[in-house]
Protein backbone atom coordinates (compact mmCIF):
# COMPACT_ATOMS: atom_id res chain seq x y z
CA UNK A 1 0.00 0.00 0.00
CA UNK A 2 1.40 3.44 -1.06
CA UNK A 3 2.31 5.95 1.98
CA UNK A 4 0.88 9.70 1.73
CA UNK A 5 2.88 12.61 2.40
CA UNK A 6 3.81 15.91 1.90
CA UNK A 7 5.90 17.01 -1.34
CA UNK A 8 8.30 18.20 1.11
CA UNK A 9 8.93 14.92 2.48
CA UNK A 10 10.42 13.12 -0.23
CA UNK A 11 14.39 12.91 0.01
CA UNK A 12 16.77 13.92 -3.24
CA UNK A 13 16.16 10.79 -5.43
CA UNK A 14 12.81 10.21 -4.48
CA UNK A 15 9.69 10.46 -6.98
CA UNK A 16 5.51 10.14 -5.98
CA UNK A 17 2.87 10.84 -7.40
CA UNK A 18 0.46 14.18 -6.64
CA UNK A 19 -2.67 12.98 -5.31
CA UNK A 20 -4.00 16.28 -4.17
CA UNK A 21 -2.98 19.80 -4.60
CA UNK A 22 -4.31 21.66 -1.12
CA UNK A 23 -2.24 25.51 -2.31
CA UNK A 24 -4.33 28.32 -2.67
CA UNK A 25 -4.30 31.85 -4.57
CA UNK A 26 -1.41 32.66 -6.56
CA UNK A 27 0.66 29.66 -5.71
CA UNK A 28 -2.32 27.36 -6.50
CA UNK A 29 -2.58 29.17 -10.36
CA UNK A 30 1.18 28.46 -10.19
CA UNK A 31 1.54 25.01 -9.35
CA UNK A 32 -1.47 24.00 -12.17
CA UNK A 33 0.40 26.42 -14.78
CA UNK A 34 3.02 24.21 -14.52
CA UNK A 35 1.16 20.93 -14.55
CA UNK A 36 1.16 19.90 -10.99
CA UNK A 37 -2.36 18.07 -10.65
CA UNK A 38 -3.36 14.64 -9.73
CA UNK A 39 -1.90 11.73 -11.09
CA UNK A 40 1.74 13.58 -12.10
CA UNK A 41 4.55 12.53 -11.12
CA UNK A 42 7.42 14.07 -9.63
CA UNK A 43 11.15 13.66 -9.02
CA UNK A 44 13.39 15.38 -6.17
CA UNK A 45 16.27 16.11 -8.04
CA UNK A 46 18.43 18.41 -5.23
CA UNK A 47 18.12 20.47 -3.04
CA UNK A 48 20.08 23.82 -2.18
CA UNK A 49 23.17 23.94 0.40
CA UNK A 50 20.89 24.94 3.22
CA UNK A 51 17.97 22.71 2.49
CA UNK A 52 15.53 24.86 1.31
CA UNK A 53 14.18 25.28 -1.84
CA UNK A 54 14.58 21.70 -3.33
CA UNK A 55 14.43 21.39 -6.85
CA UNK A 56 11.59 19.03 -8.72
CA UNK A 57 11.37 17.23 -12.30
CA UNK A 58 7.66 18.12 -12.89
CA UNK A 59 6.41 17.02 -16.40
CA UNK A 60 10.37 17.58 -18.17
CA UNK A 61 11.03 21.02 -16.43
CA UNK A 62 12.94 21.68 -13.42
CA UNK A 63 11.27 23.41 -10.56
CA UNK A 64 12.60 24.76 -7.05
CA UNK A 65 9.92 24.69 -4.39
CA UNK A 66 10.74 26.31 -1.00
CA UNK A 67 9.51 23.45 1.67
CA UNK A 68 6.81 26.08 2.62
CA UNK A 69 4.93 25.84 -0.38
CA UNK A 70 5.98 22.11 -0.81
CA UNK A 71 3.98 21.25 2.33
CA UNK A 72 0.27 22.20 0.69
CA UNK A 73 1.23 19.07 -2.21
CA UNK A 74 -0.23 15.46 -1.21
CA UNK A 75 1.42 13.19 -2.81
CA UNK A 76 1.55 8.85 -2.79
CA UNK A 77 5.09 7.13 -3.06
Amino acid sequence: MEKEKRLSELGVGEAAVVRELRASGGMRRRFLDIGVIEGTRIYCIGQSPFGDPRAYLIRGKVVAVRARDAKSIVVLQ
